[in-house]
């Protein structure tokens, strides 16, 4: 069976904090994406669709119905894939998924990536509510299965969501077509590579009890705890040091309560020592992202976006949806249509160059910061500056200082993408 290796690294960080945890009247969203260190990670623009009845539509293994209209969204996404690791779409929301393996097996077979779900979900919602509706809907008639990891050797793993609006936020956590989903209206929670789901279930798949009672997982009497029921009896070691993880990462959330900003998401995701900004056993963070998402319907979403690996020593850098939102070619990567690995037979026998222009420029940065310490110390002050002016710009625009045209907001992202990659030149 296409499964894992107990030993491969594995790990992804959502976070998202509610008033009164926030400091200010919004919803704060953030996302780690732990994935394979030399993946490169692009971030990704579509506008708003209208598809023709009957068409269909190609996701990364299997094709799905595509719907009449979808909604404009900004993607973090690993590049040789169709999903997402983490978005946001036009109405504010915002979903960040994660990997985790239950007591329920995952599939040989090619269907839905969790990433798949994730974009599907934002390109068809307009609240945390309805893609959660989207995303358990797709589950159930397509399945999630298929291989997360650009190589030869199978990497199949169910997952975990955090998704979140203007209002609220919700957990979802799966187990193949099975789920149980967590209401979140006030406070901070965070998840990691396990299941957290307890028995505060807000909703659920209307088979989760009776499978778990036929497989014996649970007695049928008293509470039902799903992620003590689902969780593997015996955990690897590295779903054992999700515990770890997980815990730092509510600790560090707990220690900010009533003053989260986006500021203190940056510093939650760049946090080396808890292990949520990771590079270790082949695994890295390779992109970041953190939204401001204010109560006030006429103000707009904030979404910082890193496209590049290490948070630590990366730029997040803000996106708006506004009139003149494009495309930023320089955090986009090649494609290689028909003969693309992922698409020719068997999968994934060769490799491709999919590194993007940012990506290469800030590779070099890094090996400077590491090498040359006068010069690294300059690079990192640059990018630090460059940071505070996104976030001074946010600040000034949610305050009501600073009220630029729609135009001028949907190139913010650009501007910032282009002036990153003059430091890096």
């Amino acid at each position: 069976m296409a499964s894992w290796n107990p030993d491969a690294p594995c790990s992804c960080d959502c976070f998202v904090s509610v008033p009164p945890a926030s400091a200010i009247p919004a919803v704060i969203f953030a996302k780690n994406s732990d994935r394979p260190r030399d993946e490169v990670q692009e971030v990704v623009f579509v506008p708003a669709r209208t598809h023709a009845p009957g068409s269909r539509l190609q996701c990364t293994y299997i094709e799905v119905e595509q719907v009449s209209k979808t909604h404009a969204v900004i993607l973090s996404r690993p590049s040789w894939l169709w999903g997402a690791e983490m978005g946001a779409n036009e109405h504010g929301v915002c979903i960040g998924n994660e990997a985790v393996w239950t007591k329920e097996p995952v599939g040989e077979g090619e269907a839905l990536l969790g990433m798949d779900l994730l974009r599907l979900a934002l390109e068809r919602s307009r609240s945390a509510l309805e893609a959660l509706h989207v995303i358990t809907g797709l589950l159930e008639r397509y399945g999630q299965g298929g291989s997360c990891r650009e190589d030869p050797a199978p990497f199949c793993y169910h997952n975990t969501f955090l998704l979140a609006d203007r209002t609220e936020a919700w957990v979802l956590e799966t187990a193949g077509r099975l789920w149980a989903a967590q209401r979140i209206q006030e406070g901070a929670r965070n998840i990691s590579n396990q299941l957290s789901i307890g028995t505060d279930i807000s909703a659920e798949h209307s088979e989760l009890r009776t499978h778990a009672l036929a497989q014996g997982w649970w007695g049928g009497q008293g509470t039902f705890d799903f992620a003590q029921v689902f969780s593997l009896t015996q955990q690897p070691v590295r779903m054992e040091a999700a515990k770890a993880r997980f815990q730092a990462g509510r600790e560090l959330l707990q220690q900010q309560r009533g003053g989260i900003t986006a500021e203190v998401m940056m510093g939650i995701l760049r946090n080396k020592e808890s292990g949520i900004c990771m590079d270790s056993g082949g695994f890295r963070t390779t992109a970041s992202m953190v939204s401001i998402l204010p109560r006030d319907p006429t103000q707009p979403c904030v979404h910082f976006l890193t496209a590049t690996p290490d948070p630590s020593r990366s730029v997040f850098k803000p996106f708006i949806f506004g009139a003149g939102a494009a495309q930023a070619p320089q955090v986009l990567s090649p494609t290689f249509g028909a003969q693309d690995p992922v698409r020719t037979q068997p999968r994934f026998q060769t490799q491709v160059d999919r590194r993007h222009t940012l990506y290469c420029g800030h590779q070099v940065a890094l090996g400077l910061m590491e090498s040359e310490q006068d010069r690294g110390q300059q690079l990192r002050q640059k990018q630090q500056d460059l940071e505070q002016e996104g976030l001074e710009a946010a600040r000034g625009l949610l305050a009501g200082e600073w009220a630029p045209p729609p135009q001028e907001l949907g190139t913010l992202f650009q501007a910032f993408v282009e002036r990153e990659s003059q430091v890096y030149a």
